[in-house]
């Protein structure tokens, strides 16, 4: 009996998981099918709104002041906030809140975008009408073209119609993602209309790990006295000891004109042990052509080549001329590792 009864619960479980996985794959499928969609309007109808609306923030003196209640309220959230961190100064005002009091936080010479996949959002009316009286341009994100909001719109970025993934046609799912989608490629549209950089994005998440992937080599090598660095001729029971003092586990080698041109790692060190070993010169120990990096680059570039190369530690050159080293453990302190 109650070998019966598991072999019930265990057909329930599969039956529930081989339902769940045929509902995921139905629910991508059709989103898919919606941002395929919406990229086919932004080759026909929506080229020209969209180009409008990247000009219009672009060459606007204020910010972009984002709009909207429910789904397409949490979607604005999230424009403004990817606006903000690509260059684009934003924020979000909720729809109902705008008619009390938050109205005061638009500008004439801000743009508001209005999200409303209707178009006949009532809580929206109260942005719309200050946008329309005080001459404030007005975006408008719906599906409508031909409605109130879209109506009244300076510019409208009319999505297409796609199908729920809500197999009652009720809850935003696609038309939530269209939005999120458009969105998105607005903020990126500005970002590089305005050559937002990655130093750029660094002001804006100076904090985390995100934050700490974009320092550069600069802002964390070692350099100066600290450098383990030997002329190619220096005999190894010179550079032994220096390595060893330096504690980065590699030893640069330079020419006499100062370029470097070979490195020596601790397991170049086992590959040349030999009773005449300490009296070697550095030139016969070295690797040639080491992989080196420049000062500019970026700590998350940094960790992917240490992790690719099998190395923990690189030296940055300038010119040819070692100016620093970095070790992995300099990625582990500020946290990008």
């Amino acid at each position: 009996m109650t070998t019966k009864t598991s072999e019930t619960g265990q057909n329930e479980l599969d039956d529930l998981q081989s339902r769940s996985l045929v509902s995921a794959e139905r629910t991508l499928e059709t989103e898919i099918a919606g941002l395929s969609a919406l990229r086919a309007a932004l080759k026909d109808s929506l080229a020209k709104p969209f180009a409008d609306t990247v000009r219009l923030i672009k060459e606007s003196k204020g910010r972009v002041v984002v709009s909207g209640i429910g789904k397409s309220g949490h979607i604005g959230t999230k424009l403004a906030a990817s606006l903000a961190s690509t260059g684009t100064p934003a924020f979000f005002v909720h729809a109902s809140e705008a008619s009390h009091g938050d109205l005061g936080m638009i500008m004439e010479n801000d743009v508001v975008i209005a999200l409303s996949w209707s178009g006949e959002t009532q809580e929206l009316a109260g942005i719309v009408a200050y946008a329309r009286r005080f001459k404030v341009p007005l975006v408008a994100v719906t599906s409508r073209l031909d409605s109130t909001l879209g109506r009244a719109a300076d510019v409208v970025l009319n999505l297409p119609k796609v199908t729920e993934a809500c197999p009652h046609g009720l809850a935003p799912t696609t038309s939530a993602l269209a939005q999120l989608a458009m969105g998105d490629a607005l903020a990126v549209a500005l970002l590089e209309s305005r050559d937002f950089s990655a130093q750029d994005f660094r002001v804006f998440h100076p904090g985390g790990k995100l934050g700490a992937s974009l320092t550069n080599a600069r802002d964390i090598m070692h350099k100066g006295e600290t450098l383990p660095l030997v002329n190619s001729s220096t005999p190894m029971r010179e550079g032994i000891v220096l390595m060893t003092q330096k504690g980065f586990g590699a030893l640069g080698v330079t020419d006499e004109t100062g370029n470097l041109v070979g490195i020596i790692t601790d397991g170049d060190l086992r590959r040349h042990i030999s009773s005449d070993f300490l009296d070697l010169p550095a030139s016969e120990i070295m690797t040639a052509g080491p992989k080196t990096i420049r000062s500019d680059m970026m700590a998350a570039a940094i960790l992917e080549l240490l992790n690719s190369s099998s190395i923990t530690s690189v030296f940055v050159v300038e010119e040819q001329k070692p100016v620093g080293i970095v070790h992995l453990h300099d990625l582990l302190r500020i946290g990008a590792a």
